[in-house]
């Protein structure tokens, strides 16, 4: 039996920890309701601009993935190392496409705390989820994910 810490936590679908993440956002935002709103048309068009976008990036991505028939799932092995489509511009589409999709419900509903909760949810991807990720990456493809890696950035 695996005693790391980290291990209980990868187990936890990365959309399931923005899913979390917001919701704990919702609960805040119920309790620290202000009666002071800012406009939300404004911010419910360009929240469903960006719901809309990352939903598009990150369904692109998850296609591909299938196509490719590899894993989503941090730290399994991959079957193919995915370069196409939106993995030319960003090693993580995934990730970026679901936290606009977070900023743009957060815009529609006229939600401020839940933003809140996207920082730390960033710096899990970006300092546990994504390393074990790399490393098996590294582990299976070697020298073609480090040049991949060279060539195309992390997140943009």
């Amino acid at each position: 039996m695996n005693k790391n810490p980290l291990h209980l936590v990868m187990r936890i679908p990365v959309p399931w920890v923005f899913v979390l993440a917001y919701l704990a956002g919702v609960g805040v935002e119920l309790f620290a309701r202000s009666d002071r709103r800012p406009s939300r048309f404004g911010l419910g068009v360009s929240g469903a601009v960006l719901f809309f976008l990352g939903s598009v990036i990150a369904g692109w991505s998850l296609v591909i993935f299938r196509r490719a028939r590899t894993t989503t799932v941090p730290g399994r092995a991959s079957a193919r190392l995915v370069t196409q489509g939106p993995y030319r511009l960003s090693r993580n589409p995934m990730y970026i496409g679901l936290t606009l999709a977070y900023l743009g419900e957060a815009g529609i509903l006229g939600q401020a705390w839940p933003i809140a909760f996207l920082p730390p949810v960033l710096a899990y991807l970006n300092w546990v989820v994504i390393p074990v990720e790399e490393a098996r990456l590294t582990e299976v493809f070697g020298s073609e994910y480090d040049q991949y890696r060279a060539k195309v950035r992390r997140w943009m």
